[in-house]
């Protein structure tokens, strides 16, 4: 057991990939000796270390699947500065990465994101077109709650007064760009430019106390070419379902796997 263990340490590398603003972007390869890789995107405020994608990693390892969970700028060890929003600019931050495993022995076969990650890996989807498989949890359809819910539904006139506003806990800066950046980021138009042939998971929490599951609904009704599963009673974190998350995630991600593999033969 303990060999076993030790194996699985070995397996990873971290890594570092420069985005196209020259930012380093720090990162963590489970190597698992597979051509097929799947990139791993964390949500707002959190980092690769958080638990939905270190563990997301650890059962795609499991199954013989390589992956790579890496920080978006400005957030965990990577370089620059922290944004809220700037979903399109991570989406960039996400092509950097794919380019340089495509440039390498690996095959980027699918991307995962949870919350903001999902979100930005199907603006990813709606702008390159080039990743077979998407699979979005807990992602937000329309971004202007979104920012009510942190900011308070008078959010415009208080950001035009100051030029920004101090959020959260720890505090962190809101400004009048990156509110602007958000609020042009229209997710139903996005969706309607992701190919037909790419597959989409849609999964969410039936309890998600941040993003309601009706976002994920909202999503299945424009996204062409999907699946969608909604996993009962859990939160946003899936707290209390880690297990049921990673067993739909990576039981999709296998069977797009298989059906890449037969279609090329």
């Amino acid at each position: 057991m303990a060999e076993a263990a030790q194996m699985l340490v070995s397996q990873k590398q971290k890594m570092i990939v420069t985005n196209n603003h020259g930012e380093k972007l720090v990162g963590l390869l489970h190597e698992t000796g597979s051509r097929e890789i799947v990139i791993l995107c964390h949500g707002a405020r959190t980092s690769k270390d958080h638990f939905i994608i270190e563990n997301l990693a650890v059962a795609l390892e499991k199954e013989g699947i390589s992956s790579f969970r890496f920080d978006f700028a400005g957030n965990g060890e990577s370089e620059g500065a922290f944004q809220f929003g700037h979903m399109r600019r991570e989406a960039d931050d996400l092509h950097a990465v794919i380019q340089h495993f495509s440039g390498s022995n690996h095959v980027v076969s699918a991307i995962f994101g949870h919350s903001k990650g999902g979100v930005d890996v199907l603006l990813y989807a709606s702008k390159y077109h080039d990743i077979p498989t998407v699979v979005e949890a807990s992602a937000r359809y329309d971004l202007k709650k979104g920012i009510e819910r942190h900011l308070g539904k008078d959010f415009m006139e208080k950001i035009k007064k100051e030029g920004f506003v101090d959020i959260g806990s720890p505090k962190f800066r809101v400004t009048e760009e990156s509110l602007m950046d958000i609020l042009s980021t229209d997710m139903h138009e996005s969706c309607l430019k992701i190919d037909k042939d790419c597959r989409v998971l849609i999964v969410h929490g039936s309890a998600d106390e941040i993003t309601p599951v009706e976002n994920a609904f909202e999503f299945a009704k424009i996204i062409p070419n999907h699946k969608i599963h909604i996993i009962e009673g859990a939160d946003h974190c899936y707290t209390s379902h880690q297990a049921e998350l990673d067993t739909v995630v990576v039981d999709f991600i296998k069977a797009a796997l298989q059906q890449d593999k037969a279609s090329s033969n």
